[in-house]
C-alpha cells in the first residue's frame, strides 16, 4: 500500500535533485546537464554580487513576515469565532461561502481587484473621484502595494487556512468544557484556558513550515500584481529568478538560487523545530 506514495516522492522529489548540478555549471541546453561545463560557485557569485540581490532579499522577507503575521492570526481568529456558533446550518453557510475564493486563481482575484482599483474605471476610483476631484491609483502606489498584497491573500485564503484548526479543535475533550462551566468559567476563560492551550501545538507546527518557506512570498501572487511603478517594494528573489532564468534563459543562476533557498530553508525548519521544543512544544520530529 505504501509502494504508490514511495514510487511518487523518488520519481517527483527525489530523482530530479540530480538537477541541483546545474547550479554548479554553466548549463547548455545543446548539451545537457552532464555536457556542460563546470562553473563552480561563479553562478553564486552571479547572485550575491547582483547590485539587486539585497534588495530583493528584503523585499521577500518583509513580505513573508507579513504573511505570516497576517495570515495565521485571521485563521486561528476565524476558527475560534466558527467554533462558537451553535446553529450548525449557519456554520456550514458561513464556512461554505468563506472556503471559496481559496479555489480563485490569482489572475481571477486579481480582476476583481482591478475592477475596484482601476485608475480610471474602477468602483472606488471612481467613486473617489467624483467625490474629491483626486485621481486614486493605489495598484501603482508603492505604500499601497504590500498592503494590497497582505489584503487580498487574508480574504483568499483565511477561509481554507481556518481548516486545519477547526479540525484541532474537535479534538479537544468536551470534558474539560464541562468541567470548567462546573468552576464557573464564562466563554473567555474557556477559550483563554482550554481552546487556545489546546490547538498552540497545530500553532507552532504550521509556524515552523511557514517559518522554512520564509523566502518564499507567494510568487503567482506577486507576479500577477507587480508592476514598474512598485518594483523597489515589490520585486522579489521569485520574480527576478523568473525574468532571468525563463526569460533570459540563464537556468544555471535560477538553480543557484533555488540551492540558496532550499539551504536556508532547511536551517531556518530546524532552528525553529529547536526552539519550539525548547518552550515546551513538540515540534514536528
Amino acid at each position: 500500500m505504501m509502494l504508490p506514495g514511495i514510487l511518487y516522492y523518488i520519481i517527483y522529489h527525489y530523482i530530479p535533485m540530480g538537477g541541483l548540478l546545474i547550479a554548479f555549471k554553466k548549463y547548455n541546453l545543446v548539451k545537457g546537464i552532464w555536457g556542460s561545463d563546470w562553473a563552480g560557485f561563479d553562478n553564486f557569485r552571479t547572485v550575491f554580487t547582483s547590485p539587486d540581490f539585497w534588495d530583493l532579499l528584503r523585499n521577500t522577507l518583509v513580505i513573508s513576515v507579513y504573511r505570516i503575521v497576517f495570515n495565521m492570526l485571521p485563521d486561528l481568529l476565524f476558527a475560534l469565532i466558527l467554533n462558537e456558533i451553535r446553529l450548525q446550518w449557519f456554520k456550514r453557510v458561513v464556512q461554505t461561502i468563506t472556503y471559496g475564493p481559496y479555489f480563485l486563481s490569482w489572475i481571477i482575484v486579481y480582476g476583481l481587484v482591478f475592477s475596484f482599483l482601476a485608475p480610471d474605471a474602477g468602483l472606488i476610483s471612481t467613486w473617489w473621484r467624483d467625490n474629491t476631484g483626486e485621481t486614486l491609483n493605489l495598484l501603482t502606489d508603492k505604500d499601497w502595494f504590500r498592503p494590497i498584497l497582505i489584503i487580498t491573500d487574508i480574504w483568499k485564503s483565511t477561509g481554507y487556512g481556518a481548516i486545519i484548526y477547526l479540525a484541532a479543535l474537535a479534538t479537544i475533550n468536551n470534558e474539560l468544557y464541562e468541567a470548567a462551566v462546573v468552576d464557573g468559567a464564562g466563554r473567555w476563560r474557556q477559550i483563554w484556558h482550554i481552546t487556545l492551550p489546546g490547538i498552540r501545538e497545530v500553532f507552532v507546527l504550521l509556524l515552523i513550515l511557514r517559518i522554512g518557506h520564509i523566502l518564499d512570498a507567494g510568487f503567482e501572487q506577486v507576479y500577477i500584481f507587480l508592476n514598474a511603478r512598485v518594483y523597489e517594494v515589490g520585486d522579489i528573489i521569485d520574480t527576478w529568478v523568473f525574468r532571468r532564468g525563463i526569460e533570459q534563459l540563464d537556468f544555471s543562476v535560477a538553480a543557484a538560487v533555488g540551492f540558496f533557498k532550499s539551504i536556508i530553508g532547511f536551517v531556518l525548519v530546524v532552528t525553529a523545530n529547536k526552539v519550539a521544543k525548547k518552550l515546551g512544544g513538540s515540534g514536528i520530529w
